[in-house]
């Protein structure tokens, strides 16, 4: 079975709104990357730049309390989770790409703010750049646009 193309939506307009981009900073070139695609995404979406904060934390498995903290404040309407987790040798790969993925699932649950999880789980070095990448993608840019997608929804919903 065939599938049609469908368009790809416009951008929602989130002029008003205000988002923190955190950034696990473990592997820096990919982090840049991802930061990159979020910072192109959220202008998109007609987002002033007075209104996107950036954050940093050393790894992924410290992006749930990051998200915490940062919604916490009530400055942000969404929050964009950036990293990547490349598979090793031994388990640790399993434990912190699932415990980033449960705990940030488990504060945007709790809290009712969005957190676009924009983490690559990646087998390899070469993959995650692939992945991050405009060409490859974009997967910062992606995460971004989830973020703006849900503020809209959220907006138009009421809180969730």
């Amino acid at each position: 079975m065939k599938r049609e193309r469908t368009q790809t939506p416009a951008p929602p307009n989130c002029a008003k709104g205000h988002f923190a981009v955190v950034c696990a900073r473990f592997h820096p070139d990919i982090a840049d990357l991802l930061v990159d695609g979020a910072k192109r995404a959220l202008r998109d979406c007609n987002v002033a730049g007075d209104n996107v904060a950036f954050f940093e934390v050393p790894g992924c498995f410290e992006l749930p309390l990051a998200c915490r903290n940062l919604i916490q404040t009530d400055r942000f309407d969404a929050i964009v989770a950036l990293g990547v987790v490349i598979r090793g040798e031994t388990p640790h790969f399993d434990y912190v790409a699932g415990e980033c993925a449960r705990g940030i699932m488990d504060v945007q649950l709790a809290t009712g703010t969005p957190i676009a999880f924009g983490v690559l789980t990646t087998e390899s070095l070469a993959q995650a750049q692939q992945r991050a990448g405009r060409e490859g993608g974009d997967k910062g840019y992606a995460a971004a646009m989830v973020a703006a997608n849900m503020v809209q929804e959220v907006n138009r919903l009421g809180r969730m």
